[in-house]
């Protein structure tokens, strides 16, 4: 019998875990770009690099959609979904600083949101409250996504939105932490 354990939705998440060291690689590629004259600033690489994490993000997409329409949420699921979605952003967003694209402030930035909304969860959890992935963290992941595939493809525009996603993380972590509060405090 198979396990619940190994559904769709988990199998999505843990590619998504998998394909986060490819955009790296491929980022790090610095691959002839002379049939690319349209974006002369971006390299094969770029473009393997971009389609791989647009492939990446989608299936986060799918794998939540999935799961509660068939009613195949797990714990594994839970754990793994989350973390995927934080490896995927940070792997391309370490790429994007080495290649000078992205400022490591930025970066701070949005990976302490996610470390404090992740203890926030964790706390809420040994506590039996489960906090749900708010609009404003959902539309926050969304404009990450876009501008991180503007950067690696060099498309202007690419830093205006990161600094929108930037704000919506801060914004979105502060909702976290008020809605919160009362777990942290109690």
């Amino acid at each position: 019998m198979k396990s619940k354990i190994f559904n769709v939705p988990n199998t999505l998440s843990l590619i998504r875990v998998f394909l986060a060291p490819l955009v790296l690689l491929f980022l790090s590629l610095r691959i002839d770009n002379k049939f690319l004259s349209l974006l002369p600033d971006v390299s094969w690489g770029d473009v393997i690099a971009a389609l791989v994490f647009i492939i990446a993000a989608l299936t986060d997409t799918f794998d939540g959609y999935i799961a509660r329409r068939d009613n195949l949420v797990t714990n594994l699921g839970k754990f793994i979904d989350p973390l995927a979605d934080k490896v995927l952003v940070i792997a391309a967003m370490l790429a994007l600083i080495e290649l000078q694209r992205f400022p490591a402030w930025i970066a701070m930035v949005i990976i302490t949101r996610e470390f404090v909304v992740t203890g926030l969860r964790l706390v809420a959890a040994a506590e039996g409250v489960v906090i749900a992935a708010s609009k404003g963290g959902k539309l926050k992941t969304v404009c990450q996504i876009i501008a991180l595939v503007m950067l690696i493809l060099n498309i202007p525009g690419g830093m205006v939105l990161m600094w929108v996603a930037m704000i919506l993380t801060v914004w979105s972590g502060m909702d976290y932490l008020i809605k919160g509060s009362k777990i942290i405090t109690g």
